[in-house]
């Protein structure tokens, strides 16, 4: 399996995510475009649980373009952890969710225009360390809006932190504690054989928060 960090970000670093309805959409469409099938983005919505779920329109059943292992949505930008489930899912699956999820934001917003600052960033995940570091790393990016000092090794209460990680769902951080968050949205079970247990995650995100060298992050961060 090969792994690749994938980020996009607005153009001119604007925010492209400006409420929960904008990421509630988004999710959705990470969802709805990770199908080889002609798309119809009516076929889902989310359900009372906020889990996704069908309206029951006669559609195929999904041909995946990609396995999302792991996600996060910032105000500004995303990440994602991808494999490629057929020849080239990885660009057919970005160009179908980039180009819908900006067709939706400025029909909603009025606006005209490009939406993201080009094509999506994308780093292939050679090294056994970055693969073991990249999962923490994607779903700690919550904290700049929390403590931003988080990456330089600085974090004064880490149950605070934890609180706070907790409470933002816009990640795949909450399924992977054993909080079903958009359990239908990510594929589990790559990357659980290397976190662990979910009840024993939450310690190793700690561990690797307080011993980390940031030198392992250097080059898969596209930031």
């Amino acid at each position: 399996m090969e792994l690749f960090h994938v980020l996009n970000r607005g153009v001119d670093k604007r925010t492209i995510f400006q409420d929960d309805k904008d990421r509630f959409r988004f999710v959705h469409d990470l969802f709805e475009f990770n199908d080889q099938n002609i798309v119809n983005t009516t076929s889902y919505y989310f359900n009372q649980s906020y889990d996704i779920a069908s309206r029951k329109i006669e559609r195929k059943p999904r041909k995946l373009l990609v396995d999302i292992h792991a996600f996060c949505l910032m105000r500004n930008h995303y990440h994602l952890l991808l494999s490629s489930k057929v020849e080239k899912g990885i660009p057919q699956f970005m160009k179908k969710l980039n180009m819908g999820y900006a067709k939706y934001f400025n029909g909603k917003y009025k606006r005209t225009g490009a939406l993201f600052e080009g094509r999506y960033k994308s780093i292939f995940i050679e090294k056994e360390s970055h693969f073991l570091h990249l999962p923490y790393y994607i779903h700690l990016n919550p904290l700049d809006y929390y403590d931003p000092d988080w990456r330089d090794n600085k974090i004064k209460d880490y149950k605070k932190t934890l609180s706070y990680l907790k409470n933002y769902r816009w990640s795949s951080l909450l399924d992977y504690m054993g909080r079903a968050n958009f359990p239908s949205l990510i594929q589990k079970d790559f990357l659980s054989e290397v976190i662990g247990k979910p009840e024993n995650y939450e310690k190793s995100l700690v561990g690797w928060l307080k011993d980390r060298d940031n030198s392992d992050l250097s080059d898969i961060s596209l930031e």
